[in-house]
């Protein structure tokens, strides 16, 4: 009888696997354009390769169809011959005949509510190695009824209404709205990854509402991303999340009103009230804070609703980033929104380029707990008087320099005599599923971050290449 069972088990296996199918998109390809895929009929391990072009793609479309952990529906990008990434332009684009799908004007590509494809939860969706731009205010685009439409001020490139196991990979999302925006739907939205992308040029100018991401889930993380600024004139946040268990995690992120503004689910009490939204890691990424730009806050956690019941009164742990401010005048590491959050902060590099005394911790409210970090000499606990608590837990590093390989060039690597090498604590018990293992790598890149036994401070790990041959 088992045997039986396995020999259907087998057939079963290579039946589904039977009934996927690739489709090509562009020139030279079995199809012309994107509407010549039918995004209604996808099906579990489904692969539509958009292959490049010398012009855009000036189509809009909705995906709302449903993969398994196994075979889940990419969406892929096909570089051209000087690696271009095929461009889905968002200016005077068509919508997809045969589709329907309310709020057109809120993204270039959608993924989740409509009425055709009949409205489900989309699943295990891939998209990869796409420039999606021009989602934006100032543009026109043709909806599904053959009618012209302005996009809206938070028009996304992507924009997720509702999804579960989401993959956005390796994409460009430029000159929209938000360049990304994902939507809470009452918690159903969850376990999403952002890895590899250039997210960069988003935002609506003299507006602060829209960011270079805004997004609320369960479970998000995001991961070897480059964040540049946002579009000159755009008061917006770099990376904005009111999610419940989130990770940032070997980013570089550069620009931008704050470069992390993490607050309340104000719309969601599935988020307020899920276990993981308490806690949130941020670690292994570089952070830069340009001169003149925006918030001279670095990282907000924890609400901005006014709804103070729903903040995220958890727990922020910041550990092995390296932080550097090109301001001129004042920076604030961490604005803790009462005094209900915490801040566990260590093995942190905080380098400004203007005098120490510049440089403060908080911004006056919360607990902020710090230890085996890399400070400026002469560095502020606040530019105020707190009405929060400053823990100074010992064995914090001060300098004018952390000694990094090339502070112009941005080379954040420090030398192999600098004074942050082994001096990391080691990672907690608590966080042993996240422990730094990787390094970003520019751009967009990552590699293993080495193991030598004693942790350095900072986001990269140095090795001296006389003892430690193979490592770069």
């Amino acid at each position: 009888m088992k045997r039986k069972t396995y020999t259907f088990i087998a057939l079963l296996l290579v039946f589904s696997s039977v009934q996927a199918a690739d489709y090509h998109i562009g020139p030279g390809q079995p199809l012309s354009a994107i509407a010549d895929v039918d995004w209604t009929a996808l099906q579990a391990g489904d692969n539509v390769y958009i292959h490049w072009r010398s012009t855009p793609y000036r189509e809009k479309w909705v995906i709302n169809v449903q993969g398994t952990a196994q075979n889940p529906i990419s969406i892929i990008g096909v570089n051209g011959p000087n690696g271009q990434q095929p461009v889905i332009d968002g200016e005077n684009a068509v919508t997809v005949a045969g589709l329907n799908f309310w709020n057109e004007p809120r993204g270039l590509i959608k993924i989740g509510g409509s009425n055709i494809p009949g409205d489900a939860l989309p699943q295990h969706i891939i998209i990869e190695n796409l420039d999606i731009r021009s989602a934006y205010k100032d543009y026109q685009f043709i909806n599904d009824q053959g009618q012209t439409e302005t996009y809206s001020n938070n028009a996304a490139a992507i924009y997720v209404e509702k999804a579960a196991h989401l993959t956005i990979r390796n994409c460009s999302l430029s000159n929209s709205g938000n360049g990304l925006f994902i939507g809470a739907f009452n918690g159903q939205t969850e376990d999403i990854l952002i890895e590899k992308n250039h997210i960069h040029g988003n935002g609506v100018v003299g507006r602060i509402y829209e960011h270079n991401t805004y997004t609320a889930a369960i479970d998000i993380t995001y991961q070897f991303n480059r964040f540049g600024p946002l579009k000159a004139g755009a008061g917006g946040n770099n990376l904005k999340d009111r999610s419940a268990g989130l990770v940032v995690a070997y980013n570089w992120i550069e620009g931008g009103n704050r470069q992390l503004d993490l607050v309340d689910a104000e719309d969601s009490e599935n988020l307020v009230n899920h276990p993981s939204y308490h806690k949130t890691h941020v670690y292994g990424n570089v952070l830069i804070e340009p001169d003149n730009d925006g918030n001279s806050q670095i990282i907000h956690y924890g609400g901005d609703s006014g709804t103070t019941a729903d903040y995220r009164k958890g727990t922020l742990f910041l550990y092995n980033n390296t932080i550097i401010s090109q301001r001129s005048g004042n920076t604030t590491l961490v604005r803790l929104s009462t005094n209900d959050e915490t801040a566990e902060v260590f093995n942190n590099i905080y380098y400004g380029e203007s005098a120490g005394h510049t440089l403060a911790l908080i911004a006056g409210n919360g607990t902020f707990n710090y230890q085996h970090n890399w400070l400026k000499t002469n560095y502020s606990d606040c530019h105020c008087n707190p009405n929060g608590t400053i823990n100074n837990l010992g064995n914090q590093i001060t300098g004018t320099t952390p000694d990094f390989l090339d502070l112009n060039g941005q080379n954040y690597r420090l030398t192999v005599n600098a004074p942050g090498i082994n001096q990391g604590m080691p990672i907690p018990a608590n966080l042993s599923t996240h422990i730094p293992h990787s390094e970003y790598q520019k751009h967009q890149q990552a590699s293993p971050r080495p193991n030598d036994g004693s942790i350095d401070i900072g986001a990269y790990e140095t090795i001296d290449l006389i003892f430690a041959d193979g490592f770069e």
